[in-house]
């Protein structure tokens, strides 16, 4: 049995992975107003269509949809094939709402009612 294929047959079946790859990752990262999708992510680096972000360097916001995960200080790794794999100088995980300076006690009231 032979394992060649044609190299049009290759191409649309590169293509085909390609698309399914962008279509099932909810990954985005934000560079200013663009988004770009991830294709693959790990914990010390994700990938990206290298037509999409072939030079990204610095800053940029991870999102799983419109959740914001990750705050990440990114260096271009290595290309693989069509993809450009980046690597993390740090990641820091975003929260939504900001760090208290105090401890606060277990019995606090939430919220206070006016008269």
């Amino acid at each position: 049995m032979t394992t060649y294929l044609p190299k049009d047959v290759a191409a649309g079946l590169a293509a085909a992975q390609k698309a399914a790859l962008r279509k099932k990752s909810r990954l985005r990262i934000a560079v200013g107003e663009r988004r770009i999708p991830v294709l693959k992510f790990w914990d010390t680096g994700f990938s990206v269509d290298q037509q999409d972000a072939p030079n990204l360097r610095g800053l940029v916001d991870l999102y799983d949809g419109g959740r914001h995960l990750y705050q990440c200080l990114i260096i271009a790794a290595e290309e693989d094939g069509e993809e450009m794999r980046y690597d993390f100088k740090r990641s820091t995980e975003a929260n939504d709402n900001a760090p208290l300076d105090f401890v606060r006690p277990d019995n606090a009231p939430i919220a206070l009612l006016g008269t």
